[in-house]
């Protein structure tokens, strides 16, 4: 099956690599293939690649018109960025415009969407350390006070032994510390859950990036059951979870959990499902007026026939 062959070549060969890859690698050689497809004017096929990426994404819908006008319940908008790229990609792979530059903005939409679901952004920050190996990074970014009270290790490959460095760290300057990022090390749930004494705990912590790695649903149990104390990330607004193996929506009871801990921000960026909540159609209303979506238009109370009590949450990155 050429789609299943595909899926195993995909990013930098991801499949030879064996059991446990993160699935940014996967997802980014789809992104590559398709930008192959259409230069050679395969638009077709890349048509079906791109249905299986919106798949890979969480993506509900498989309704071209539902992809086009937004109409889908985009049940993991815990990426917006991701969804609006995807549904420009359709755009032009399905409503090609004969005239400009279209392939030029192909490439570009395909760029753009390369370099958010790739750590690429992140190691940028390290401003050079990613020259360094993962060990001298590691030292680096704990030596001394957190710069701009934030513990930036995004990008740097962890093990369950540097994790004990971090707790340590985190316990020594937590005090400090504000924001902690944690996308693209290769954290698994355990890891996360060696982590979470110690996250939990800061006083100050308001948000918690632990995009681009291999967690999976499981770990939503732990975070919500310690979301419940009201005395475990005080302050914290804002968990993004993108970009991961199947955490395409967050549990309600979590949702409100961090909403309860953020009663000044007002409104946190996320939309009941239709029909979902106390008071139902009220709170669709109260999740989402003000909002707007990553196109710049007011996000519409999501519509979904499917079961379960599951909020979208639009993570803004």
């Amino acid at each position: 099956d050429f789609w299943a062959s595909l899926l195993l070549r995909a990013g930098d060969k991801a499949g030879r690599a064996g059991a446990g890859m993160p699935p940014y690698h996967r997802r980014v050689g789809m992104v590559q293939e398709l930008l192959r497809m259409v230069r050679q004017g395969r638009r077709e096929e890349a048509g079906t690649l791109l249905q299986h990426l919106r798949q890979d994404l969480g993506m509900e819908s498989t309704s071209l018109d539902d992809v086009l006008y937004r109409y889908a319940s985009f049940r993991n908008l815990v990426d917006p960025i991701t969804h609006d790229l995807i549904i420009s990609l359709a755009r032009y792979i399905h409503c090609p415009k004969p005239e400009g530059d279209a392939l030029g903005a192909m490439e570009k939409l395909c760029r753009q969407l390369t370099y958010h679901l790739s750590p690429h952004s992140q190691w940028r920050r390290h401003r050079g350390l990613v020259k360094r190996k993962p060990q001298a990074c590691l030292k680096a970014v704990l030596a001394g006070s957190p710069p701009d009270n934030t513990v930036d290790l995004s990008g740097i490959p962890l093990t369950s032994r540097d994790l004990e460095r971090v707790t340590s760290y985190l316990q020594r300057c937590g005090e400090q510390v504000d924001s902690v990022e944690l996308g693209f090390t290769g954290l698994t749930d355990d890891m996360v859950l060696q982590l979470l004494p110690a996250l939990s705990t800061l006083p100050r912590l308001t948000t918690l990036a632990l995009n681009g790695n291999r967690l999976t649903r499981a770990v939503l149990r732990d975070l919500t059951d310690i979301l419940k104390d009201p005395s475990k990330f005080p302050n914290v607004t804002w968990i993004d979870l993108g970009n991961n193996v199947d955490i395409f929506s967050l549990p309600q009871p979590l949702l409100l959990s961090l909403r309860k801990r953020s009663p000044k921000q007002g409104h946190l960026p996320t939309i009941l499902e239709l029909g979902e909540g106390p008071g139902s159609g009220e709170e669709v209303r109260e999740g989402t007026v003000g909002q707007e979506d990553p196109g710049g238009g007011p996000v519409a109370p999501a519509e979904d026939h499917h079961e379960g009590k599951e909020t979208v949450a639009a993570a803004q990155t």
